[in-house]
């Protein structure tokens, strides 16, 4: 009895030691990189990125400057091809954490890629209908049979399908095609395309002449304004959830300070910063509630906002597959972000109805 007990006793003080060991080791374990993403930068010679909380984190080097005395390495790659391109790299595992436009978003999900969406990166994005300037067209319908320029793949593309569908026209009136920014208003310069649809890039364009603007989604639904999510991949966020947390916690930090009205205009100097005009960014948002736009929060209205553009993709034939969204969403990261901060009641949750 007294060997049994022995050795019982001597049982319980081993796994009593040893299962603080493998707690500690799991919390301190930390990843020797963060690997980010970011659309767009690079294209037309741009710098950095601009229109998002996720872009100006990346402008001030704020993750940066949270994982210095760690040691861990922050870096940031760069994409062109924006969303198309980023996917890709996700499923060659070359990304952690990354932000992306809707579109590319649900696709990629629906293509298997294993993912969290963790936070809102931005919503309300308007979207651009621009012409030659001698261009007789004023309307959509205008246009047809016309060439039309866009980025394919991208938030934009899901946009235009699903705002010619809502003026009861398709794409099988318009001939597309996949042009980036600069390529695309340099073929509208050059006669090669009749029209391009874009996003605030257009006015330094419409500025140089080169091109006037017939259509805004200013007055449009959120569902056929562009929105952007910020994922993170599967496998980083099971091993680093600390890291995750500390990232999230950055990007809520500065989405707050761009709700704050009286910050808006250093906020367009910093965006200013990727090439495009203080200017462009105080026409692209005027009348823009930038508090709204900026809400991380993955609320009741949020999360039907994704599932309408899902169906959305789907009915038009750019997403294929299905996603279950409620269990895709991890908002634990947002929420937790914004007890720390005490930012509780700073965006107010709205419901599915948007009320």
């Amino acid at each position: 009895m007294y060997k049994w007990t022995k050795i019982l006793f001597t049982g319980v003080v081993v796994a009593a030691t040893l299962v603080p060991a493998v707690q500690v080791m799991a919390t301190e374990a930390k990843p020797s990189v963060i690997r980010l993403a970011s659309p767009y930068v690079g294209s037309g010679n741009r710098p950095v990125g601009y229109g998002s909380y996720y872009a100006t984190t990346q402008t001030l080097g704020l993750i940066e400057k949270e994982f210095q005395k760690d040691g861990i390495k922050v870096q940031w790659n760069n994409f062109k091809g924006a969303g198309p391109a980023i996917n890709e790299s996700y499923a060659n595992g070359l990304v952690d954490i990354t932000w992306l436009g809707d579109l590319p978003t649900l696709i990629g999900k629906a293509s298997r890629l294993d993912t969290k969406l963790i936070a809102v990166g931005g919503s309300h994005d308007n979207t651009y209908l621009a012409v030659a300037p001698g261009s007789q067209a004023k309307t959509w319908a205008d246009l047809k049979g016309k060439r039309i320029g866009f980025f394919r793949g991208t938030s934009i593309h899901l946009g235009l399908y699903q705002i010619i569908k809502k003026y009861g026209l398709s794409e099988k009136d318009f001939r597309f095609a996949n042009v980036d920014g600069p390529v695309g208003y340099a073929a509208l310069a050059s006669g090669a395309v009749d029209a391009i649809f874009t996003n605030q890039s257009i006015f330094p364009v419409v500025d140089r002449g080169i091109a006037k603007i017939i259509y805004s989604s200013k007055k449009e639904p959120s569902q056929l304004q562009s929105s952007g999510y910020i994922l993170v991949s599967s496998k980083f966020e099971q091993k680093y959830p600390e890291t995750v947390q500390r990232v999230v916690n950055v990007l809520v930090k500065q989405a707050a300070w761009e709700s704050q009205a009286s910050n808006r205009e250093a906020l367009f100097k910093l965006w200013s910063k990727s090439g495009l005009s203080y200017n462009t960014f105080v026409r692209a948002n005027s009348g823009v509630d930038l508090k709204a736009h900026s809400a991380p929060i993955l609320d009741a209205y949020n999360v039907s906002l994704i599932k309408q553009k899902l169906k959305a993709g789907q009915d038009l034939k750019l997403i294929r597959g299905t996603i279950d969204v409620d269990s895709w969403i991890e908002p634990k990261y947002v929420n937790n972000a914004l007890k720390s901060q005490n930012l509780q009641n700073f965006w107010t949750p709205l419901n599915a109805s948007g009320k």
